[in-house]
């Protein structure tokens, strides 16, 4: 079998991955997506080639030798962008970190050292491969030489492979004659001149039939269209010089020994790699090579202490405990949601690690309740709502915690997807562990704590409790530096214990009531599905997008369907634009979410239940959203489509644990638009909010020039679409799809908008130039965002940028809000040691389960604490109903 070298385009490659991915950072803010990118791209060909040598060719800065015959030669391109300019070195360190051979040379440019190289390995009887996104390097193709060129199509990365087959079948010239067409028509990124007037087309046909630029010289007066013919005739030399400048050189005198070029075992990963996947943090690359590959790694040790001890008996525990000191950190290893092991980290005692085996679990546990339920002893958790729930099933309750550090990464930088220990030791302390799975595994094959040895036990297990430890004090450095002790200690902190409170009680389902409302969904849906069928003219699978596709974009023949790969785009906002057009969109758009309210939640809160309680306990999590706002898994409760009276009607499900008790729902008035007008300090909107108008209505009667009085349903209707619009950063197109009007009204809306409240405009335009200036966004309590993306050279990052931008102060403000409100409602009810109890939080909304003997008291206290919770220039408007199910209340 041939050998196969596949050679890169380095510089091709990793332009394409750039743009194609958006814009990253690591927890040191520099850039990595270009070189992310790049590694999976890589790693693809790879898998697909399974090439027996390796090489990446780059370009340098330097001129070339095409410089020298031509000063212009690429004078019109534009300088690569500066957040692409610095991850070239990092990339080029990935690339030799993994004993990937690089090549360039003064002089010459990357395609000249790809055609040299291949030309060579092919005359060498190997099989060569050459991957760029640069066409130009389809005049290499040969009957063994393959050329692929990644293309992006629907969203998607494809792979074009060429022989020289392929490049006659696709352009009809050999790739020899590809060099004179293009030097015919020119190329505007490479600035080579060509021929004037003559294009693709015309160089095409004048090449095939006079075999090269030389020949169709020779007889220019054959040449034709006319024009094509005098233009050559007259820009003959500037077409043997365009020539000359596309023509790659096959003769660089470059090493190229295919010896050093071998290729890695793509299963092996060196530990200088290792290194720097961790330290550019891409963990889903480092998931390609095996638990046991990486396992073989000496990473290093964490050191602070040279030894740390197995507590193995009851007897080590209870001395390990008593010798305590005030300050304490220790990290649980849970195996499906049960304790198999505790790291335990004290300054005057050491580190530690208890083995909690199954069969000693209850006497270990009990030994270490001491420890966890001592207040006194002031404790550093990571993670610590889950302990919380998971110490509780073994009766045991956690006090004492004076910090958490994963609630800290979360507030350093909200963006990031995790934040586990090994991403905590990386940032603040620059120092590697291995993360979890790549201890451990994942899925199925995931091994137990439990079956680690003890080497691996006492260095990797064991330091995770030091490792929280010493990074309390960096993250206190940073969050004082930020200004964000406060949002930490006073917001976050105590949050952490009313989410776990939330999650205790849970909310009970009325089951019968559940299993009515399921039966109701599928009356609606089959009597949908009929009106549907009859629509049509025709059964088919609503379901399925294709045959949907068929229907709408073949069948009645609608205008505006998108075609994908797979068939017609049937997504929510291609539908939302045609629902005028045809009944049966509104009929399937309706459909689907019906079926989404009877899947997700109809079925899905059955599945979820109880069935001891008959309550379901929703998850809250406090590290998800870069915006501060808190979410909800299993089930999902923020997202109950409430804007259709069956989903409302949901609410009728969820009731009261007993006859004791009622609900008590508040929620704030237009939170964010109130965030607004105290952020930009509009004293048109702060007045209205003080004197308690309609601001709606108001911002209609702004916007058309109408008297109060006078404004329209239909007006009052569209100047909440700009109020809540202009929050989220709206654009006219955006507003006209919304409002189903022309472009240009809805231009007229915005700019009257802002005619009527500029100071919103102004506090727009600081927003995002102090975010350009700062790198951040940040709300009133000092929570922020990166805003990376604003300095993206692609225009759709930079504009997603300037509406995050525009938006997260005033949505994580909000957010910060009601969390304070939730903190005081908490407090409250526990220091008046009421039985009533805080059990759910939706958006801007919060549901107390209230006993019957407290509802005037728990009323009152839920108003004050929500409306008092900040001192805004506005007020905070807060309305408490009550109820016998959560519908009631509303």
């Amino acid at each position: 079998m041939k050998k196969k070298v596949m050679l890169i385009d380095g510089n091709s490659i990793v332009n394409r991955a750039y743009y194609g991915v958006p814009l990253l950072s690591n927890s040191e803010g520099l850039y990595t997506n270009a070189v992310y990118g790049f590694l999976n791209i890589l790693f693809k060909l790879i898998d697909d080639e399974k090439p027996d040598c390796l090489g990446v060719a780059f370009d340098l800065r330097n001129p070339t030798f095409r410089h020298e015959k031509y000063k212009d030669y690429k004078g019109t391109r534009k300088g690569m962008p500066e957040e692409l300019l610095s991850q070239l070195p990092i990339l080029k360190e990935v690339l030799a970190a993994f004993n990937i051979r690089q090549f360039s040379m003064e002089g010459y440019e990357a395609d000249d050292i790809l055609g040299t190289i291949s030309k060579k390995a092919e005359a060498l009887g190997m099989e060569a491969i050459v991957v760029s996104g640069d066409r130009d390097l389809l005049q290499l193709a040969s009957d063994t030489l393959k050329i692929k060129i990644p293309k992006t199509k629907g969203g998607k990365t494809e792979v074009e492979d060429y022989f020289a087959d392929d490049v006659l079948e696709k352009y009809g010239v050999t790739p020899k004659e590809f060099i004179d067409v293009k030097a015919l028509m020119g190329d505007a990124s490479d600035n080579i001149p060509g021929v004037p007037s003559i294009g693709e087309k015309t160089a095409t046909k004048i090449i095939q039939e006079y075999g090269n630029i030389e020949n169709a010289i020779e007889s220019v007066d054959k040449v034709t269209p006319k024009r094509a013919s005098e233009n050559l005739k007259e820009f003959k030399d500037q077409a043997v010089l365009s020539k000359f400048l596309a023509t790659i050189a096959l003769d660089v005198p470059i090493e190229a020994d295919f010896d050093d070029m071998q290729m890695p075992n793509k299963n092996a990963i060196s530990e200088s790699a290792y290194q720097l996947l961790k330290k550019y943090e891409f963990k889903n690359l480092i998931s390609r090579f095996s638990v046991e590959e990486v396992k073989q790694l000496s990473v290093e040790q964490l050191s602070f202490f040279s030894e740390y001890q197995i507590l193995d008996t009851n007897l080590k525990i209870r001395e390990y405990v008593k010798a305590v000191g005030n300050n304490y950190s220790y990290c649980l290893f849970m195996e499906e949601n049960h304790i198999c092991g505790v790291s335990l980290f004290c300054e005057n005692n050491g580190g530690a690690f208890v083995k909690v085996l199954e069969e000693s679990k209850d006497t270990v546990l009990k030994e270490l309740q001491a420890f966890f339920e001592n207040e006194k002893i002031k404790k550093i958790g990571h993670n610590v709502k889950k302990d919380i729930e998971i110490l509780k099933k073994h009766d045991i309750e956690l006090k004492g915690i004076i910090f958490d550090t994963s609630i800290a990464a979360y507030i350093l930088n909200p963006t990031r997807d995790t934040y586990n220990c090994d991403d905590i030791a990386n940032e603040y302390l620059k120092q590697s562990i291995k993360s979890e799975e790549e201890v451990l595994g994942k899925g199925k094959s995931k091994k137990s704590v439990l079956s680690l040895d003890e080497d691996t036990i006492l260095s990797w297990a064991a330091p995770q409790g030091e490792i929280i430890f010493n990074s309390k004090e960096k993250m206190e450095e940073k969050l004082a530096e930020n200004k964000q002790k406060d949002l930490f200690y006073n917001v976050e902190l105590p949050l952490v214990f009313v989410l776990s409170s939330m999650e205790k009680w849970g909310i009970k389902i009325d089951e019968s009531e559940l299993i009515k409302y399921q039966k109701r969904l599928e009356i609606e849906i089959e009597e949908l599905t009929k009106s549907i069928y009859t629509l049509s003219g025709e059964e088919f699978n609503i379901n399925s997008p294709k045959q949907l596709g068929v229907i709408l974009f073949e069948k009645l023949n609608l205008k505006g369907g998108k075609k994908t790969k797979t068939g017609y785009s049937t997504a929510a906002d291609v539908l939302e634009k045609l629902k005028n057009e045809h009944p049966l969109i509104e009929k399937v758009l309706l459909y689907r979410q019906l079926a989404k309210l009877k899947s997700t939640y109809a079925n899905g809160l059955l599945s979820v239940m109880d069935e001891r309680t008959g309550k379901i306990h929703s998850t809250f999590n406090q590290t998800i959203t870069a915006t501060g706002r808190i979410s909800s898994t299993e089930p999902n409760l923020q997202n109950i489509p409430v804007r259709l009276e069956l989903g409302r009607e949901l609410r009728k499900v969820f009731v009261p644990s007993d006859d004791e008790y009622v609900f008590l729902d508040a929620d704030y008035s237009q939170i964010e638009l109130r965030v607004l007008a105290h952020m930009a300090g509009d004293e048109t909107l702060i007045e209205a909010f003080k004197a308690g108008q309609d601001i709606h209505r108001l911002t209609a009667s702004q916007v058309f020039n109408v008297s109060f009085d006078e404004v329209t349903k239909k007006q009052r209707s569209n100047a909440k679409a700009v109020n809540f619009g202009i929050v989220y950063g709206i654009g006219a197109f955006s507003l006209s799809q919304d409002l189903g009007i022309a472009r240009k009204e809805a231009e007229a809306y915005i700019e009257s908008y802002f005619a009527k409240y500029p100071k919103i405009k102004g506090y727009m335009n600081t927003t995002i130039e102090d975010a350009e200036n700062n790198g951040f966004v940040s709300t009133i309590f000092g929570r922020r965002r990166p805003m990376p993306e604003l300095k993206a050279s692609n225009f759709i990052q930079r504009s997603f940028g300037e509406r995050v931008a525009m938006n997260m102060p005033i949505q994580g403000s909000a957010a910060d809000i009601i969390k304070i409100a939730m903190v005081k409602v908490y407090n409250e009810l526990k220091e008046r040691k009421l039985k009533s109890r805080l059990i759910l939080q939706i958006h801007d909304e919060l549901l107390i389960e209230a006993h019957k003997s407290e509802v005037d008291e728990v009323s009152k206290l839920l108003k004050t604490c929500m409306e008092d919770a900040v001192n805004l220039s506005v007020p905070m408007e807060v309305e408490v109903k009550m109820g016998n199910t959560w519908y009631e209340t509303k």
